[in-house]
């Protein structure tokens, strides 16, 4: 008997070992469990010193299945939550006192140096350096490669990274694309849904509750520059965060104290949490001009406090932009270095996202809040929810209720009658009759907000529609009639008379038929037999429904036909066939979209 048991997914439990030139850093390692890692589990961290890296092309995600997050995420060890019985077990000693000890030491200094205007401007200065190590180094160029970088201008970046005292190249950017990668999941390492103080600092000072996610940086291991900070990353950091600024405040103006004090640890202090508000503030404070799925946001106050990270949405949605700020007024100091140093041949090849796409994402979020907003506004009621009553049922109830015709709509305007800016008398003498003509200018051309006004007041549909002659004359029967002169369709132009009747049309006209052309071409066989059934009924559309933001539906597009269409199974080859052929040149290329990436 055949086995007719659905398949059995491997991928789903297959367990994923990393390229072997990997396997000894657990860097590159995907998330594992503690029996997987050989029982150290969640506690297997890294050593210091730091262990060389190994160059490999083998990329270290290579081989996770199609459903790796959701997987990863059902079936990972998750270390106990923090209670006060357990805080010091949970503690990552080393990460507490560099960021514990250096403000300690930085609020010593201010109370027992002597204040020195010269070393207060050089931690200034060392601050912007090392935090463009961060920023326009581990940032945009490793973690991101929004930019290519010359050998000077790497080792530069290295050395300032170092300086600022947040790990290596290798390990920065391996956690930034994690977290890019996973953003505000578990596979986070500092997901802003685990609360703002656990996103600033608490990810570094308490042991992560499960392993981040898997992010290559194959690129990185074969970069020498990477490689040689990596190895030699402790004497660099003691150097550079230390040392070097207390050496140029001692040997330049004999301040050794308050280069040590302001420009070492109280300037280390600022850089730390200047980053640290990236995790952070930038995930909580601005809006979402690009898209809000994720929790980044700009911000100017953000932007100022990290040295142009602050523009975090539009970050996250285009982070191969080798700027954060896209106008001129914004502040991004770091985009303001890159330029410079392309300017002077230190850097090429700076990337742009598109900029027609970068647009497409703020009309796609402007939209998003006009429907948000259009949800708690109370709208007139549709045509197809009120009755269609005729002329002489319309002039009989007049007699009883104030009932005039504008635009095809009879609108009961009994409560406003007195309220009329115009007077009273206006609406008085229009009652029982179609005040079409009168309300389009012909007595007052009303406003935009009038119209929206007297479309509340609907009460019905007159049938035959509105008193525009030349629609009356021309009735639109339904999407697929011919009755009227198409300006779009090569018939419309067989005929001298149809010529005729083009030329004598006004601009609102053409416009008119223009858009009744595209409606037709762009509907399906069955809603044209659809429409067949309308009446000649045509309605005005006041300005509060002209512009109606409405989700778009999934549409079968003609010239496909599918399995059962054309007498094929739906498993066979023949299942599918089309009219034409792809299209050879996308319309990305076709505008030049991709030239700047």
């Amino acid at each position: 008997m055949a086995d007719t048991s659905p398949p059995e997914f491997i991928a789903t439990t297959k367990r994923i070992d990393p390229p072997l030139a990997d396997r000894a850093n657990p860097a590159f390692s995907p998330p594992m469990t503690p029996e997987q890692i050989g029982g150290k589990g969640l506690d297997d961290v890294p050593s210091l010193p730091p262990s060389p890296i190994v160059p490999t092309n083998t990329p270290s995600d290579i081989n996770i299945p199609d459903n790796y997050v959701t997987h990863t995420l059902a079936n990972q060890k998750h270390r106990p939550p923090i209670t006060f019985r357990n805080v010091l077990q949970n503690i990552n000693w080393v990460s507490f006192l560099v960021l514990t000890v250096t403000p300690t030491l930085a609020v010593f200094g201010c109370f027992t140096t002597a204040f020195n205007w010269k070393t207060a401007l050089w931690s200034v200065i060392y601050y912007y350096i090392t935090g463009l190590g961060i920023t326009a180094g581990y940032h945009r160029l490793w973690a991101h490669r929004s930019y290519n970088a010359s050998v000077p201008l790497e080792y530069a970046l290295s050395f300032a990274g170092a300086g600022a005292v947040q790990g290596s190249i290798k390990w920065w950017s391996r956690g930034h694309r994690a977290h890019h990668r996973y953003t505000d999941t578990k596979l986070d390492p500092y997901s802003a849904h685990e609360g703002f103080w656990w996103a600033h600092v608490g990810w570094m000072i308490f042991k992560p509750r499960t392993k981040i996610g898997v992010a290559d940086i194959s690129d990185l291991t074969r970069n020498k520059v990477v490689r040689w900070q990596h190895k030699h990353y402790l004497p660099l950091m003691i150097f550079m965060g230390l040392i070097f600024p207390m050496a140029v405040a001692g040997f330049g103006w004999g301040d050794w104290r308050g280069g040590y004090f302001f420009a070492g640890a109280a300037r280390l202090t600022f850089v730390h949490h200047s980053t640290f508000c990236v995790n952070s503030l930038a995930h909580w404070l601005g809006e979402a001009p690009f898209d809000n799925k994720h929790t980044p946001r700009d911000h100017f106050i953000t932007a100022l406090v990290t040295v142009g990270e602050g523009y975090h949405n539009f970050h996250h949605q285009f982070p191969m932009d080798f700027r954060n700020a896209i106008k001129w007024f914004q502040y991004d100091p770091t985009k303001w270095f890159i330029s410079t140093m392309a300017l002077f041949g230190l850097a090429s090849h700076l990337k742009k996202f598109p900029d027609n796409e970068i647009k497409k994402g703020q009309y796609t979020m402007k939209l998003q809040r006009l429907a948000e907003e259009s949800g708690e506004i109370t709208w007139p009621t549709d045509s197809n929810h009120l009755p269609v009553i005729s002329w002489d049922d319309f002039k009989a109830e007049a007699k009883e209720r104030s009932l005039v015709v504008v635009g095809g709509f009879i609108h009961d305007v009994s409560s406003f009658t007195e309220e009329h800016p115009g007077g009273a008398h206006l609406i008085k003498r229009a009652i029982g009759t179609d005040a079409t003509t009168a309300f389009m200018g012909g007595v007052y051309d009303h406003s935009r907000s009038a119209q929206n006004l007297l479309a509340m007041m609907r009460v019905g549909v007159l049938y035959g529609g509105m008193e525009v002659e030349h629609l009356k004359s021309r009735p639109f029967e339904s999407p697929a009639s011919t009755a009227s002169p198409s300006i779009a369709s090569s018939s419309a132009f067989s005929s001298s008379e149809n010529l005729v009747g083009v030329a004598r049309m006004s601009k609102q006209e053409r416009e008119l038929e223009l858009e009744l052309d595209s409606y037709r071409n762009s509907i399906s066989s069955a809603e044209i037999e659809k429409h067949k059934t309308y009446d000649k009924t045509t309605l005005h559309i006041p300005p509060s429904e002209m512009l109606v933001i409405a989700r778009s539906t999934p549409r079968r597009r003609p010239g496909f036909q599918f399995g059962d269409d054309i007498g094929s199974g739906p498993g066979s080859e023949q299942g599918l066939s089309r009219s034409d052929s792809l299209v050879s040149v996308t319309q990305a290329q076709r505008i030049g979209e991709l030239g700047s990436l």
